[in-house]
């Protein structure tokens, strides 16, 4: 039937289904970004996390279940026993597909504000969504990890390896006079360019933020300084780096 005609779910074959079934799941994802939104315009971004926390635990739990059943899958706490009894090794190229598409969802993001607007207002907004991406991300690393508090710089370093990007780029931390020092010594969206014969894309901006906040968040004694950043000048073995230092 035309798409059209269609009066309802029923009237639509396999193929419009499955493709209804992904707007669906497209919805929910972004009514819940909404909603914390929203709890943070009213109630600021600390309550709108512990909001989200509650929140998105009972949603899990109802969704996997539902979920669980309608599949014909098992289940043990919450989570498919699938994905528990996968072989470590595929779990972890699991995680590293999560992040590729992860990363491939903020470069279209970009490209579509950019081809819209142009450069300077996908670079705004970019580096708005980093200022709240940062946060919240150190936030779920902590109660990941179970960080606690103040974790200082050992947490800070820990929680380095858990972001997003943590296992797609190659990245390194030392010690220097009692400071952490972090060099991005490979990044993908930058190494891509290189291999395009491009000049490295200026995201100091959007770093000035993304490292700060996250830093700030994972234990608020954290001070954030960028030792270099595209456009600054690099060494070849890093594209940008960063001190954190913890403030008595």
């Amino acid at each position: 039937m035309d798409i059209q005609q269609i009066a309802s779910a029923e009237d639509m074959n396999q193929s419009q289904l499955a493709e209804f079934i992904f707007d669906l799941l497209h919805r929910m994802a972004v009514h819940h970004a909404l909603w914390f939104r929203e709890v943070e315009h009213q109630l600021g971004f600390a309550r709108a996390l512990a909001a989200m926390d509650e929140a998105w635990e009972k949603t899990r739990a109802v969704a996997v279940h539902r979920f669980s059943e309608e599949l014909g899958i098992s289940e043990t706490n919450g989570v498919p026993d699938a994905l528990l009894t996968m072989p470590k090794e595929k779990q972890l190229r699991l995680i590293d597909a999560i992040a590729k598409n992860w990363l491939a969802q903020d470069g279209v993001w970009f490209q579509a504000v950019e081809k819209s607007h142009g450069m300077n207002d996908a670079k705004r907004c970019n580096d708005s969504t980093w200022a709240r991406f940062s946060p919240f991300e150190a936030h779920a690393v902590k109660k990941l990890l179970n960080l606690g508090e103040h974790p200082g710089l050992d947490g800070l370093e820990r929680a380095l390896n858990f972001r997003m990007y943590g296992r797609l780029n190659r990245q390194s931390c030392r010690r220097e006079n009692g400071a952490l020092i972090f060099e991005m010594n490979d990044c993908r969206v930058q190494s891509a360019r290189v291999r395009k014969g491009l000049a490295d894309y200026p995201c100091k901006s959007a770093g000035l933020v993304e490292y700060a906040r996250f830093a700030e968040a994972i234990d608020d004694r954290i001070c954030t300084e960028c030792l270099g950043c595209p456009p600054d000048a690099h060494p070849s073995e890093w594209f940008c780096a960063w001190r954190f230092t913890l403030r008595e």
